[in-house]
C-alpha cells in the first residue's frame, strides 16, 4: 500500500508551487479564445463563511474547465469594501472603518487562498482604495457632464436607524434591507442617475444575453413598462390634473378621482370644511411605508377633499378624494377611479357609497348593469355607456376599444398615447462616510461646481471622528468640508454625501482588467479607467456567477452602467456580462439558513482543517444542483472524503504482478473503454451546464469501475492507464490539489501541471453500449424485455416484440389496436 492521502500536506505544497510558477498569471493571447470568468466580489466582513465557499469554488471549477478546453481564462478576485457595516464597527469598536476593512481583507485573502482557486491575485481590486474610487468619481463626472447625473429635492426612502437614504431596491417589505427598521419618507436633496433613460433598451436587449429566465422576468417586472394614454382632468378651479391609464376606454366609467396624500394639488382642491380631516389623513399616511400602503388586502381608507374635477370625455363633475393606496412614486400620483372594472376602486366605492357605472359588459349577458356586480369586472366584453365606443369589443388591438379610445382622445385634443415605467431613477446619495465621496463642490458665487478631473480622487480623511449619531462625520470634518472653489477661488464646501456602494460594483469588472490604472497620475475626461489594449482583449465578461438576490439591484445597475459607457464612447459593446449563472443557498444541517443565532453555522476553516480543501470543494458541488442549494449534511461530506481516498489508492497502489502478466478478457477491456468514454462525455456536458453534482457522481462511478477492473487482468493494460489518467484530468477542475499530486505521480515530478493539460475527448462510438435492454409492455404494463443492438429500427423492434413467447399468451384472442415504439427504450402493445 502506498502512503495514505494527506490533504493538508499536499494542498499547502501545491498552492505554494502554483504561486511560485505563476500558474494563473494571464496575458493577452490572440492565438487562443479568451474567457473572462468572474464571480461576484465579497464584502470584507472578516471571515469567509460557507456561503462564500459555495459561491466561489464551483465558479473556479468552471473557469478551470474552460482553461483545459483551450481558452485563455482570466479569473480575478477583489473586495467590495465600502458600506455601512464598517461605519457601525467604527462606532462600536472605536476604530476607523479603513483599519477595520483592511484587516478583514487581509484575513479573508488568506482564507480564500486556501480554496486553491485559480484567481489571478495580480489583478485584485479593492473598491475602497483611493486609486480605485478615483475612477468611481471619474464615472460620476462623466455622467454629470452628459446630464445623466442630477440633483433634486424629492421624497426618498430613509432608514432612521442607519440614518441614510435607500434606493427603492434596498427596501424589502417596507423595511431597510440591512437592519430591518421600517423605512420612512423624507424630503432631501439627492443625487440621482437617469437609469430611466435606458428603460426600453434594458428590456429590449435581454435577448442578447444568456441569463436565467428568472432574472430576466424579475428585471422586466421591476422596469414595469406599461402602455396606455395620458389624460388631463381639470379641477373646478382650473388646475390640470394628469393621469396615466392603461385602459383609456373606461374613461366614461370614471366616477371619482383619487390623489396621493402627498400630491401638490391636495391643498388647492381641499375645501375649508375638509381641511382638518385631510391634514390628519396626510399625517397618518406619511407614517406608513410604501409596502403597507399598497397591500392588496389592506382595508381601503380615504378622505373626501371637498373638491371636484371634470371628466374630459363626458363633462361629468366627479369628487376628488385622497387615499394612501395611491403613491406619488407611481405614475402621476393621481388616478381616475373606475369602480366597475378595478377591484380596489370597487371596494373603495362600496365603502364610501360612490357611484359605479358599468362600461364593459360581459358578452354572455351575465351582468346588465352595475347593480349586478358583486366585484369588479376586469375582463373583456363589449363597450356600453361609452359614447363613441359603444358596441366595440373591449381590449387592446386593431378594431378594439383601447386603440379606438386613444385615437379619439388625440383627435379631440384631450389625451395622447403614452408609456410609463415602474422603474425610477437610481438614487445614489448616502448620508454616510465610508463610501466614494461625490466629487461636487458648493460655492455661494458659482453654485454647483464639479471637482476637476485632474483633482481626483477626493480622498476620505483618515482622522474622521465617528459618533453614534448616525450622521456622516464628513459633515463635521473641517479639513474635508471646507475647500476653495475651483472656479472663483472663493470659500466653498464639499458635498458630504457619498455614493451608493452599488456604484463601485457597477464597474469593478472593468477595473480588474488593469487595477489602479494610471495610479498617482492626473486623469482627464478622455481617459479610460483601464489599459485600452487589455480591455479590447478581455471585455466584456463571458461568464458571471452570483446570487439572484441582486437581480434588480447590482445586475440591473451594471447593465445600465455599460449602456451609458457605450454612449459615452468608453466601451464598444452593450452588455457587461454575456452569460450568467445564479447559485442557490447553502443551508445549515437543520435545513434553515445558517446564522449564529440558530447555532447551525458550519465553519469552512474547520472543515478544511479536518478534510482538506478538495473535499470541501467537492462536497459543496455534490450537495445538489448548484442553482438550488441545499442543507449541509455531515454524513455526505464523509462520502466525498472516502471517494478521494479510493481514487488515491487506485492511482498509487501497485498492481498485482500476476494479474498484470495475464491475458485480459476482451469483453472486460471493452467494458472499461465504454465506461471511460461515457464518463468523459457525461462530465463534459455537466461541466458546461454547471451540473457539478452529477459530474462528480459520474467520476465516482468511473472510479468504481476501475476498482472492479483492478481485480482482473485489465489492470495494467493500455486502457487501464488511459482510464486512470483521464479520471485524474476530469477531476482536476473540482479537486485541483489531489489531481495535481496524482498527475505528477503518474508522469513524474518534472511533468507539466495537470491544469495545463487538454481536457480529454470522449468518443461517441466507443461510448455506445454493445447491446441494450428495453421493456415490452401490454397496455402500459411491463410483461417482458428485449436485448437489442442500439439503434434497432422501429419495425424490427415491433416484429421482435410480437414474436416473444410471453406475448403470445397475452395476445391470444385479443385485438392489437396499436403498437407504440420508442427506439432504444420500449415497445408498448395496446390491445382491446
Amino acid at each position: 500500500m502506498a502512503e495514505r492521502y494527506n490533504p493538508a500536506e499536499i494542498e499547502s505544497k501545491w498552492q505554494v508551487a502554483w504561486d511560485e510558477a505563476g500558474l494563473y498569471d494571464t496575458v493577452e493571447d490572440p492565438e487562443r479564445p479568451k474567457w473572462y470568468a468572474l464571480t461576484m466580489l465579497p464584502y470584507p466582513s472578516g471571515d469567509l463563511h460557507t456561503g462564500h465557499w459555495y459561491a466561489f469554488t464551483p465558479s473556479d471549477a468552471a473557469a478551470r474547465w474552460r482553461r483545459m478546453n483551450g481558452y485563455n481564462v482570466f479569473f480575478p478576485p477583489g473586495f467590495d469594501a465600502f458600506g455601512l457595516p464598517a461605519e457601525n464597527a467604527a462606532i462600536k469598536h472605536g476604530v476607523h472603518p479603513k483599519k477595520w476593512t483592511y484587516a478583514n481583507i487581509e484575513r479573508m485573502r488568506k482564507q480564500m487562498k486556501r480554496m486553491g482557486a485559480m484567481w489571478n491575485w495580480d489583478h485584485e481590486a479593492v473598491t475602497c482604495d483611493p486609486e480605485f474610487y478615483k475612477w468611481t468619481q471619474w464615472f460620476f463626472r462623466r455622467f454629470y457632464d452628459a446630464d445623466l447625473a442630477y440633483r433634486e429635492k424629492a421624497p426618498v426612502d430613509f432608514c432612521p436607524t442607519c440614518n441614510t437614504t435607500l434606493a427603492r431596491e434596498q427596501v424589502w417589505d417596507g423595511n431597510c434591507e440591512r437592519c430591518g427598521t421600517p423605512v420612512i419618507k423624507k424630503d432631501l436633496e439627492q443625487w440621482k442617475f437617469r437609469i430611466t433613460d435606458y428603460a426600453d433598451e434594458l428590456l429590449a436587449d435581454m435577448d442578447e444575453i444568456d441569463w436565467p429566465e428568472r432574472v430576466k422576468v424579475m428585471q422586466t417586472n421591476w422596469i414595469g413598462r406599461s402602455t396606455g394614454a395620458r389624460v388631463t382632468f381639470m379641477t373646478e378651479e382650473g388646475d390640470p390634473m394628469d393621469i396615466f391609464t392603461t385602459r383609456p376606454d373606461t374613461l366614461w366609467g370614471a366616477t371619482f378621482m383619487v390623489l396621493a396624500p402627498e400630491h401638490p394639488l391636495v391643498e388647492k382642491v381641499t375645501a375649508p370644511e375638509q381641511a382638518d380631516a385631510v391634514a390628519a389623513y396626510q399625517l397618518a399616511a406619511a407614517a406608513m411605508n410604501e409596502i403597507a400602503r399598497t397591500k392588496a388586502d389592506k382595508e381601503k381608507t380615504g378622505v373626501f377633499t371637498g373638491g371636484y374635477a371634470i371628466n374630459p370625455v363626458n363633462g361629468a363633475r366627479i369628487p376628488i378624494w385622497i387615499a394612501d393606496y395611491v403613491m406619488m412614486g407611481y405614475g402621476t400620483g393621481a388616478i381616475m377611479a373606475v369602480p366597475a372594472h378595478d377591484q380596489r376602486d370597487f371596494e373603495f366605492a362600496k365603502k364610501f357609497d360612490l357611484p359605479i357605472v358599468l362600461v364593459v359588459q360581459p358578452t354572455d349577458g351575465s351582468v346588465e348593469s352595475a347593480d349586478d356586480l358583486t366585484e369588479a369586472w376586469p375582463e373583456e366584453g363589449v363597450m356600453i355607456n361609452s359614447g363613441p365606443l359603444n358596441g366595440m369589443p373591449a381590449g387592446k388591438g386593431s378594431g378594439k376599444s383601447v386603440d379606438a379610445a386613444i385615437a379619439w382622445l388625440e383627435e379631440a385634443g384631450k389625451g395622447e398615447a403614452a408609456t410609463t415605467y415602474r422603474l425610477r431613477d437610481w438614487l445614489i446619495s448616502r448620508q454616510r462616510m465610508w463610501g466614494a465621496p461625490i466629487p461636487i463642490i458648493y460655492c455661494d458665487q458659482c453654485g454647483v461646481v464639479p471637482v476637476p478631473y485632474a483633482d481626483l480622487p477626493v480622498r476620505l480623511p483618515d482622522d474622521a471622528e465617528f459618533k453614534p449619531t448616525g450622521e456622516s462625520p464628513l459633515k463635521y470634518h473641517a479639513g474635508f468640508l471646507n475647500v476653495e472653489c475651483p472656479r472663483c477661488g472663493g470659500p466653498a464646501t464639499r458635498e458630504t454625501d457619498t455614493m451608493d456602494t452599488f456604484m463601485c460594483s457597477s464597474w469593478y469588472h472593468y477595473a480588474y482588467v488593469t487595477p489602479y490604472w494610471k495610479s498617482g497620475e492626473a486623469i482627464a475626461p478622455d481617459d479610460t479607467p483601464w489599459n485600452p489594449d487589455q480591455g479590447d482583449y478581455w471585455l466584456p465578461v463571458d461568464q458571471y456567477t452570483g446570487g439572484i438576490e441582486h437581480a434588480t439591484m447590482h445586475l440591473l445597475y451594471t447593465r445600465f452602467f455599460t449602456k451609458a459607457l457605450r454612449d459615452l464612447g468608453v466601451v464598444p459593446f452593450d452588455e457587461p456580462m454575456l452569460r450568467l449563472f445564479n447559485q442557490g443557498m447553502i443551508l445549515g444541517p437543520d435545513n434553515e439558513k445558517m446564522s449564529k443565532s440558530r447555532g447551525n453555522v458550519v465553519n469552512p476553516d474547520e472543515m478544511v482543517d479536518r478534510y482538506g480543501a478538495d473535499t470541501v470543494r467537492g462536497y459543496l458541488m455534490f450537495i445538489g444542483p448548484w442553482d438550488q442549494g441545499g442543507p449541509w449534511d455531515p454524513a455526505a461530506i464523509e462520502g466525498v472524503s472516502r471517494f478521494l481516498q479510493r481514487v488515491w489508492s487506485v492511482v498509487n497502489d501497485e498492481i498485482d504482478p500476476a494479474l498484470a502478466a495475464a491475458q485480459p478478457d476482451a469483453a472486460a477491456v471493452r467494458d472499461l473503454e465504454r465506461k471511460l468514454h461515457q464518463t468523459i462525455i457525461k462530465v463534459t456536458e455537466d461541466m458546461d451546464g454547471f451540473r457539478f453534482n452529477t459530474a462528480i457522481a459520474a467520476m465516482m462511478e468511473m472510479n468504481n469501475a476501475l476498482i472492479k477492473a483492478r481485480g482482473t487482468a485489465v489492470a495494467g493494460t493500455p486502457i487501464w492507464h488511459e482510464s486512470v489518467g483521464a479520471l485524474v484530468l476530469l477531476m482536476a477542475p473540482i479537486f485541483p490539489h489531489i489531481s495535481e499530486e496524482l498527475w505528477q505521480r503518474l508522469h513524474g515530478d518534472a511533468g507539466q501541471s495537470v491544469h495545463l493539460q487538454a481536457w480529454p475527448q470522449g468518443d461517441a462510438e466507443k461510448a455506445k453500449e454493445d447491446t441494450i435492454e428495453i421493456v415490452v409492455q401490454i397496455n402500459g404494463k411491463v410483461r417482458d424485455k428485449l436485448t437489442i443492438d442500439p439503434g434497432t429500427p422501429k419495425q424490427t423492434l415491433e416484429e421482435q416484440a410480437m414474436a416473444l413467447e410471453t406475448m403470445q399468451k397475452w395476445l391470444d384472442g385479443k385485438q392489437v389496436r396499436k403498437v407504440i415504439v420508442v427506439p432504444d427504450r420500449l415497445v408498448n402493445i395496446v390491445i382491446g
